[in-house]
């Protein structure tokens, strides 16, 4: 008793008046972040524990936290600081208390979330939670449909929380502040240099940013330590920077850059002369014939582990028989772990970068080169057919923008049996693929058609009795990859009876895997996806070389005689590639990995973060095993690595 009225401690409240309150959400918010951490950290404890990462992950945890808490308490604190020189505190201190409360909701509101998140994509909330913001109706209906227990505890934990902080915030204000003058600018002077000293945490030329705690190669390590609603802000920022390339890896002379990028394509040799196309050159197709028509199916997130040729799981015995009867890809990988992404490579054959795929940049909109533009040019019919509404990602935009010259969606469609939370099931969108194939056959001129599937989509919604279930649950994301190839399958079947069949090359590839997740910096393996190229004429055979989603565009227009110019990097795979290199690349988050196949005991890669020297790995074995930089090949990794955004940036693609 007598030591605590020696030090006043119980008329601090009285005393410092608005500022307590400010002290009281800074302490309640920072122990509420750091359990958030813990319980996370006990929930991936295998991951976390077995790398001795928690002491990384906690220190890192509370320099952010405490930048987070900063930026959020400047606001508060200069209202007050202008309400006292107005003598207007009991005006302010309303606005103050319920901007603090939806601060405290929106900091509960995305740690609730966490799990959810991490479950679906190994990582924190990020630029994706931003991006699926955009389309609410498709989002709500996923949500609601496969999260119902996630919905229901995350809001009773939201309501609980800020309940309490109401409580405690309403309990802590009751006076004004009982300060003198001098001792009031004290105060000001003291939280004004702390906030601002909190907010940037460093003294170095840069605040606090999330590769300054980044420590393992296992990404959601780094992401732990980390809180959602600084990751979620963190993205935001980062997304008005179309340029974060060169800011993340590093700047390299445009001239030197082109050299590499040149060097790695095939046309090693080929007369680059256009200063405003630097990569476009004539490539000439394998095929001489009559042009044949083109049907690109993409399937959604159909990783390699779910299909057995592949190693995977025994879920796609149609997709088995392709790999049997037509020119099947064993060592292929998508650049990037969205659907956007896959689209950008296999129809614009474009490098992946840590900004937006172009199919949501404003500048690619119109005029940028896609396949189908290069198609249309040479007098065939473009179309785009999906089961949902195809506006969702800018699709419909984009396409509509650069050479699709119709497009077929769920509104289209002659008839829907099964209509799920991201439109017609699979065997309504093969049936209406088979009518407007059809179509286009009888009009006489050559074709081609982009597929799009969507049922092996969370919540993994397909019709009843139509396979035999891998698990006991129907909607899993097993039953649907078996549902997805079995309605893949009843499509070829029609298709082999149909009069497109003779003319027409058809490739089945996925856009991604799902879920992908790991314990490093890049989780190749889950980059591997299956592609199977088919159709009268072309000869079955297993192809083990290392190649990308970039090599699809070319390849297929050299299968179907469209010979021509055009800016794309990726190689012809039915053609020789000058020294048998082999390379793929792909986009992580923030993370740029390149790959090459020439080292007998595995792939090297070079893995390059933002604001982090370049470092290089053995890929063997699904482990990456660090080794020193070849420099050679890092100059390739950095050059592939920014051309995307300087391509993007100098209208090289347009």
């Amino acid at each position: 008793m007598g030591i605590t009225q020696k030090l006043n401690l119980n008329h601090l409240p009285s005393k410092l008046g608005p500022y307590w309150i400010l002290l009281t959400f800074f302490g309640s918010s920072l122990t509420t972040l750091t359990l958030a951490r813990f319980g996370l950290c006990v929930w991936q404890g295998e991951r976390v524990f077995s790398s001795h990462a928690w002491l990384n992950i906690f220190v890192g945890g509370l320099r952010v936290d405490i930048a987070t808490l900063s930026y959020i308490l400047m606001p508060a604190l200069l209202l007050i600081i202008v309400a006292s020189a107005l003598s207007k505190q009991y005006m302010t201190r309303n606005i103050i208390k319920y901007y603090l409360l939806l601060m405290t909701a929106l900091l509960v509101f995305f740690e609730v979330i966490t799990p959810t998140f991490i479950n679906e994509y190994d990582l924190r909330p990020n630029r994706l939670f931003i991006e699926y913001l955009i389309y609410p109706k498709e989002v709500s209906k996923m949500i609601f449909s496969g999260y119902k227990t996630e919905i229901v505890c995350s809001l009773l934990l939201l309501v609980l929380a800020i309940k309490a902080a109401a409580i405690i915030f309403a309990s802590q204000w009751q006076n004004r502040a009982q300060l003198s003058t001098l001792k009031h600018t004290i105060v000001v002077i003291l939280l004004l240099c702390l906030t601002t000293l909190g907010a940037r945490n460093s003294i170095g030329h840069r605040p606090l940013n999330p590769a300054m705690v980044a420590f393992s190669t296992d990404h959601l390590l780094n992401d732990l330590s980390l809180n959602s609603l600084y990751s979620v802000a963190f993205a935001i920022k980062q997304l008005s920077n179309e340029q974060s390339s060169q800011d993340f890896y590093g700047t390299m002379a445009e001239e030197q850059l082109l050299t590499e990028v040149r060097k790695s394509m095939q046309n090693q040799q080929a007369d680059f002369n256009n200063s405003n196309a630097p990569t476009k050159t004539f490539h000439q197709a394998a095929y001489q014939g009559k042009p044949k028509n083109l049907v690109i199916i993409l399937q959604e997130s159909l990783g390699a582990r779910y299909v057995g040729t592949l190693g995977g799981l025994p879920l796609t015995p149609n997709i088995d028989k392709l790999y049997q009867q037509g020119w099947g890809f064993d060592n292929l990988y998508a650049t990037g772990t969205r659907s956007v992404r896959g689209i950008e490579a296999v129809i614009t054959g474009f490098t992946p970068t840590p900004s937006r795929a172009v199919v949501k940049l404003d500048k690619s909109q119109r005029d940028f080169f896609t396949i189908a533009d290069f198609l249309a040019k040479q007098n065939y019919h473009t179309q785009f057919i999906y089961g949902g509404e195809s506006h969702f990602d800018n699709m419909q935009s984009f396409f509509l923008g650069n050479g699709f010259e119709q497009i077929v969606d769920s509104d289209d469609f002659a008839n829907i049996d099964f209509n799920g939370s991201w439109g017609a099931s699979d065997e309504d969108l093969y049936t209406q693929a088979d009518i407007e194939l059809t179509k286009l056959q009888q009009q006489g001129k050559p074709f081609f058609s982009l597929v799009f599937s969507s049922s092996n989509h969370s919540p993994y919604e397909f019709p009843d009795n139509k396979i035999s279930l891998y698990d006991n649950d129907k909607q899993t994301r097993n039953n649907a990859a078996k549902y997805a190839d079995y309605a893949l399958g009843t499509f070829i079947e029609k298709a082999k009876k149909s009069t497109y069949w003779e003319d027409t090359v058809f490739i089945v590839i996925a856009d991604h895997d799902s879920r992908v997740s790991g314990a490093s910096l890049v989780p190749i393996d889950h980059f591997r996806i299956p592609a199977v190229i088919f159709g009268k004429g072309i000869a079955a055979k297993r192809d083990h070389q290392l190649a990308s989603q970039l090599d699809i565009p070319a390849t297929l227009l050299s299968l179907i005689g469209a010979s021509g110019e055009h800016p794309m990097i990726g190689r012809d795979l039915s053609q020789a590639i000058a020294n048998n290199e082999q390379r793929a690349m792909m986009q992580y988050d923030k993370n740029f990995a390149y790959i090459t196949k020439h080292h007998p005991q595995g792939n090297k890669v070079v893995i390059l973060q933002p604001h982090k020297p370049a470092t290089s790995y053995l890929y063997s074995e699904s482990k990456l095993v660090p080794i020193s930089n070849d420099q050679q090949l890092v100059k390739q990794a950095l050059a592939h690595a920014n051309f995307g955004n300087l391509a993007y940036q100098k209208g090289w693609y347009h």
